[in-house]
């Protein structure tokens, strides 16, 4: 049985660095040179395959740098020690839901996600930081983040409260809100489906160095558009040189493959664009699509004369073959024009539309006011200043997924994404699943700005931080819907967790108290963290989904999760005595058969649990020989 240790890939998260050595390796096996320490790139073999002509200085390469952008890609790059620790009792509807709330920063996060969500996630949605000077920046630590997360807002330590403004007065005001998003944006793309579609809010402040390090990190050809949305209908008088009215959104799709989804068609769009019926067409709505083609045109075209119904003879190459022209005329599906000589078209009813493109301008959707006017419907007023509204959020789900898609906004803030994605559920009857992120920034009530908001948690009971906000917005955005649509039976619920340091306890050589910490030492979990924590750091860590279905047995007096029919086998109890050995194994091995899993089952025992090695060796033995060779422990 092999122990997991703190190093070991179960107890990190996804390590990227690994998986693009081994693709490489698998595309091109003499790229890579196996030696002491790691591995190397045979920079030799590179310019072979690609050609020396490709290969060019970093200096002379056409992009956007900055003073430490180097070590951005490598924060981005760096497996996270951390885990998420569930909190049931923050949670709605925990045992069913499919939604996640997760309390941290964002960065951690998304690297702790990789594991369990990369290549699965349709559309992410952020709001940023704008850089306006009055956001916060907070330090990414590259040698120990979760370290670094935990002082920053307060929860270890003395140093809590040290988030700052980045204000232009700065020297690196631009740098510090790079080396911010660059590695968080490395990591959204890795979670995009190969089909999936990003967008960002942002103003006319770092739009062209957003746009800059997206062509990077996406691709300049997965670049679809800048949109622009009415923010505020009202001018006013207070900008430089222009009133500010509206906003952009960014979008990217992952590959090739993304594309927007077409829209239903508007009243407006069908008032425009189609004719009214008339006694000569069934009973819809129909317009004129052109049928003749050019030479060269992709499917061939086919040149042959028709004749109008006034005796006007036409000859063109058409897009249709005369059979097919002569279907359609049968079917009464040719317009003429209004004179009944003109050149022919095909009729094409609205109902037959698979609808329009959306289009860049978004003028009549929702503004700021009416997203205000949500979180003060369902919190109180002036909780938020700034706050996108759910019709906007709206807007980007009816382009970027289907029923059934993945969302993520790393940037929740009061968890718009969140409330947008249950009302549009409740709407269409869809499936769709949010992953929303949000660092616990300590309110303070001394701030003008955030007095409301501080004094609004203290009614709670809650902790003054924005994702306590984000939690309760969720949970009174799903009653509200539930209320105004009894019959919608769908997931209103979210599954809330913490981002921490790991539950494996690491080794500290700059320890001033090697005897205590040695005998810690022996026991690989830390005290304090519960059986859930250790459960769904395993999910995390092997890459299950963190609400997949857990069923549970007692067998030999002890409980045994097993996840994903039989793909995970879990036994965290703290004691398994000498003389239950045999009948837990037996157990674990016939509830294993009974599920049948299609792929290799792991199977995770608390290490400290075994009376003595003996226990524990017997145990692995009696899994292996019943086709079980894959058992670790804790």
């Amino acid at each position: 049985m092999q122990k997991i240790s703190p190093d070991a890939p179960e107890a990190l998260s996804r390590n990227i660095i690994a998986d693009n050595i081994a693709q490489l390796k698998a595309l091109f096996p003499e790229l890579i040179a196996e030696g002491a320490p790691g591995v190397s790139v045979n920079i030799d073999v590179l310019k072979q395959l690609v050609g020396d002509q490709t290969l060019t200085d970093a200096e002379e390469k056409y992009g956007l740098n900055w003073h430490g952008k180097r070590a951005a890609r490598q924060l981005a790059l760096t497996p996270s020690r951390g885990t998420l620790r569930p909190c049931p009792q923050d949670s709605v509807d925990w045992d069913t839901t499919q939604n996640l709330m997760i309390e941290g920063d964002n960065l951690e996060v998304l690297k702790l996600l990789q594991k369990s969500y990369a290549g699965k996630v349709k559309l992410i949605y952020i709001d940023p930081p704008y850089n306006t000077g009055n956001d916060f920046v907070y330090p990414d630590n590259f040698k120990d983040s979760i370290k670094n997360y935990l002082e920053l807002t307060g929860q270890v330590g003395e140093g809590g409260n040290k988030l700052s403004t980045n204000t232009e007065s700065n020297g690196r005001f631009h740098t510090d809100w790079l080396n911010m998003m660059y590695p968080r944006l490395k990591l959204a793309h890795e979670l995009l489906s190969p089909d999936g579609l990003l967008f960002i809010s942002i103003d006319e402040r770092e739009v062209a160095r957003l746009r800059s390090i997206c062509d990077e990190i996406l691709g300049e050809e997965n670049f679809l558009s800048i949109t622009t949305w009415r923010r505020k209908r009202e001018s006013a008088n207070d900008g430089k040189g222009f009133a500010v009215k509206g906003e952009f959104a960014i979008v990217y799709r992952h590959s090739v493959a993304g594309a927007p989804q077409r829209l239903p068609l508007s009243d407006d769009y069908l008032e425009t664009s189609y004719n009214d019926p008339t006694s000569e067409y069934p009973e819809d709505l129909w317009r004129p699509v052109p049928i003749t083609a050019t030479k060269g045109h992709q499917g061939g075209g086919y040149e042959y004369t028709v004749t109008t119904p006034e005796g006007e003879k036409i000859k063109r190459i058409w897009l249709y073959p005369e059979s097919g022209f002569q279907e359609l005329l049968s079917q009464g599906r040719i317009y003429w024009g209004k004179n009944n000589n003109g050149i022919p078209q095909r009729i094409m009813y609205a109902k037959e539309s698979a609808g329009v493109l959306p289009d860049n301008l978004w003028l009549d959707i929702s503004t700021n006011k009416e997203g205000k006017n949500e979180v003060t419907d369902l919190l109180c007023d002036d909780v938020f200043d700034t706050i996108k509204p759910t019709g906007l959020i709206r807007h980007m789900l009816m382009i970027g997924t289907t029923k059934n898609s993945i969302i993520v906004d790393f940037f929740a803030g009061s968890g718009t994404t969140g409330h947008a994605v249950l009302a549009q559920n409740s709407a269409d009857g869809g499936n769709r699943r949010y992953i929303l992120v949000q660092l616990p920034e300590p309110l303070d009530p001394e701030n003008k700005d955030q007095k409301v908001a501080a004094a609004y948690c203290d009614g709670l009971g809650k902790p003054r931080t924005i994702a306590e906000l984000t939690k309760e917005r969720l949970r009174r955005a799903g009653r509200k819907i539930k209320a105004e649509n009894p019959l919608f039976a769908g997931d209103l619920g979210f599954r809330a967790f913490k981002l921490d340091s790991s539950n494996i306890r690491e080794w500290d050589p700059a320890s001033q108290n090697l005897a205590g910490d040695l005998a810690e030492h022996q026991a690989n979990l830390k005290t304090g963290r519960t059986e859930p924590d250790i459960f769904y750091e395993l999910l995390l860590k092997l890459g299950l989904d963190l609400c997949t279905p857990i069923q549970t047995r007692s067998i030999a007096g002890l409980p045994v999760h097993s996840v994903g029919a039989g793909t995970l086998i879990a036994c965290l109890g703290d004691a398994i005595a000498q003389d239950a050995v045999e009948t837990l194994a037996q157990g674990i091995v016939a509830w294993h058969q009974e599920q049948n899993p299609t792929g290799e089952t792991t199977v995770v025992f608390r290490d400290s649990a075994f009376a003595d090695d003996v226990a524990k060796t017997n145990l692995a033995a009696i899994l292996n020989q019943h086709g079980l060779p894959t058992v670790r422990s804790l």
